[in-house]
């Protein structure tokens, strides 16, 4: 009776854990503006070569935003300041034009239409939503900041990107 036990419970795991865990891998941050208002949702799933971000973002001004992974998961307005700088796990400078490397925090610039929506599903290379230093579910959080202007790609720490227009705290 153990023995029929043991191997259901095996077969049982072989099926099920790895949904348990794959469901695990998943975060999911709410945008708001400095006035509090909703501009956006962000998902974010574990791949196999980092983690996909699905962006939907709305009443932004049209044109191009720099946006961050930034490596405290704290959002408060007016400034967003509490969320930190950049994710930066790796000790790099800024931007993907930087040849010394840029922060695994570093996106490419958000374009936001004339309509002020912009929708954007990109893979984050190097981070991860499990263990490690490399996590967003690293102790202390991270968040997902847009900025008023674009990013340059070089100039550290932040890219030029100006005010921190929206912020969302990235959960489980």
């Amino acid at each position: 009776m153990m023995k029929k036990l043991l191997l259901l419970s095996g077969i049982f795991c072989l099926f099920v854990c790895p949904f348990s865990v794959q469901a695990a891998k998943k975060g999911k941050a709410a945008l708001l503006n400095a006035k509090g208002a909703p501009v956006g949702t962000a998902t974010f799933s574990e791949k196999s070569n980092g983690v996909q971000l699905d962006l939907k973002v709305s009443n932004l001004s049209p044109g191009l935003h720099g946006f961050h992974i930034h490596s405290v998961g704290r959002c408060e307005a007016p400034d967003f300041k509490s969320a930190g700088p950049h994710f930066n796990p790796e000790g790099k400078q800024h931007g993907w034009d930087n040849p010394q490397g840029h922060h695994l925090g570093d996106l490419q610039n958000l374009d936001v239409g004339p309509n002020g929506k912009a929708t954007v599903r990109i893979v984050v290379p190097g981070v991860t939503l499990g263990e490690g230093p490399n996590s967003l579910f690293h102790e202390g959080g991270a968040s997902l900041v847009i900025h008023e202007k674009p990013d340059d790609g070089k100039t550290d720490p932040a890219g030029n990107a100006g005010a921190r227009i929206a912020c969302g705290v990235i959960m489980k």
